[in-house]
């Protein structure tokens, strides 16, 4: 598994009447490694990091000290959220859906420009966006560009009005206001997202694969699965990966569920290619085989597939191919989902997994023998590397103080009811999982709000 370099300890360097909260605790996960720690807090930002005891003889306006069931995690960094907000607000909004980022440890999101309308394919639309985030959000938010044909000469404006990168579709998305892209169309828009080095973000199927595949109805998963081949993953992120090579633009795989594309993505890692890549909680957790006829909350596109594709996006996950784990948080009302008809073609494709990912993901690593260190990783180091917030996703001085506490033996069992998702609808409904979030700062207080946040120039 993954090994992180050793941390380092400071004696804390700021007066003891200065400091706002000092967190103590006999595990942490700092610096790639799980130990023990006292941090400190000063306006929002860790200001120090020092050994257990020594955190103990520090004068603050609060001191914590965890329990010992209890470890220390940077918040989670989600960077693929659909919010839905403006427009579609019924199916998830800014107030239900970072709420439940929160009660799941994840201190900032990254909003995606669809599903809302108007969609973020320009600045305009991007000022909207954040006015309606702005006075609801209880975690960070961040936002994600469209790229959609006709505009390129909106990337380059929404750029520098801060997005962290620019979404693409190279089939239907779903939406009539978000359209794909051609093959041509694509390398047109890397052409110019290279120019000030920006990153395209890609739904990676293609359309010609999917048009020749059997249909989708009906409510056997069995027939959805057909519908969505690994050969239509397989050969968009084929293509994508040659555009990179030629146009010297950053892009990063959306979703990966078919593991027959890790051997492409490692050679061309390893060739210089700038690609990276995610998969979602629930590629890692459920398998086609067992997904009852019917049952609706599972669809998802990509899809769900088998068991043994599974386990072999867990072994991408822990030989680095993969990068990132984020949750594609693609929530709806109930009727979309057709529960009347369990008709799989009809029906709406996404999961709501937001306030339940870092317990679903953990539930499944532990049982591989990943640690707490590898999540922290995928879910929250990486994540914020990947769209440039240096100051997000680990302990570190400087850093903002977005943490969470986390009881990783704790057990329960999903009551979708209970969740603060705005429907009542997700695939992990009654499922047992372990690791509960008990507490969560963002910014070094439980009751701040979170920022909008803006690529760093």
């Amino acid at each position: 598994m993954w090994r992180g370099s050793r941390p380092s300890f400071r004696v804390f360097p700021v007066q003891s009447d200065s400091i706002d909260l000092v967190v103590r605790a006999s595990r942490a996960v700092i610096g790639g490694r799980e130990v023990a720690a006292s941090g400190a807090v000063v306006d929002g930002r860790i200001v120090a990091i020092d050994s257990y005891d020594a955190g103990g003889a520090v004068l603050a306006g609060i001191v914590v000290e965890l329990g010992s069931d209890e470890v220390l995690l940077p918040g989670l960094v989600d960077t693929h959220v659909h919010v839905n907000e403006p427009g579609r607000t019924e199916w998830e909004g800014f107030a239900s859906a970072t709420r439940a980022a929160a009660a799941g440890g994840i201190t900032t999101i990254v909003d995606m420009p669809l599903n809302s309308i108007p969609p973020t394919v320009d600045v305009a639309a991007l000022e909207i966006k954040r006015r309606v985030a702005a006075d609801q959000s209880v975690v960070n938010v961040g936002f994600w560009g469209g790229a959609v044909p006709g505009n390129v000469d909106q990337l380059r404006p929404l750029h520098d009005a801060g997005v962290f990168g620019f979404k693409c579709f190279l089939l239907a998305s779903g939406v009539d206001e978000f359209p794909p892209l051609t093959i041509p169309e694509l390398e047109k828009a890397l052409i110019e997202i290279a120019s000030f080095d920006g990153l395209m973000i890609v739904h990676a199927e293609n359309a010609e694969v999917i048009a020749e595949a059997p249909s989708a109805a009906g409510r056997e998963y069995s027939g959805f699965l057909e519908s969505r081949p690994r050969a239509a993953e397989n050969r968009a992120i084929e293509q994508v990966i040659e555009l990179s090579r030629r146009t010297g633009c950053r892009v990063h795989i959306l979703h990966l569920s078919s593991a027959d594309a890790l051997p492409m993505i490692a050679a061309a890692k390893r060739d210089g290619v700038r690609v990276t890549v995610e998969t979602c909680p629930h590629y890692l957790c459920f398998d086609a085989e067992a997904v009852p006829a019917g049952a609706t909350q599972f669809k998802c596109c990509p899809p769900i597939r088998e068991a043994g594709n599974r386990e072999l996006l867990w072994q991408g996950l822990s030989d680095g191919t993969i990068d990132t784990i984020v949750t594609d948080h693609s929530p709806c009302t109930p009727d979309l989902k057709r529960f009347d008809t369990g008709d799989f073609g009809d029906a709406w494709g996404g999961i709501a997994s937001l306030q339940v990912s870092l317990a679903a993901v953990w539930t499944e690593a532990r049982s591989r023998g990943f640690a707490l260190t590898d999540i922290v990783r995928c879910m929250a180091t990486n994540t914020a590397d990947q769209v440039g917030m240096a100051d997000r996703g680990r302990i570190e001085i400087g850093c903002a103080a977005d943490l969470v506490v986390f009881a990783p033996d704790e057990k329960f069992t999903v009551d979708v009811a209970q969740l603060y998702h705005r429907n009542p609808v997700t695939a992990y409904d009654r499922v047992g999982l372990s690791g509960v979030v008990r507490r969560s700062w963002i910014a070094g207080s439980e009751s701040s709000t979170g920022q909008l946040l803006r690529r760093q120039r």
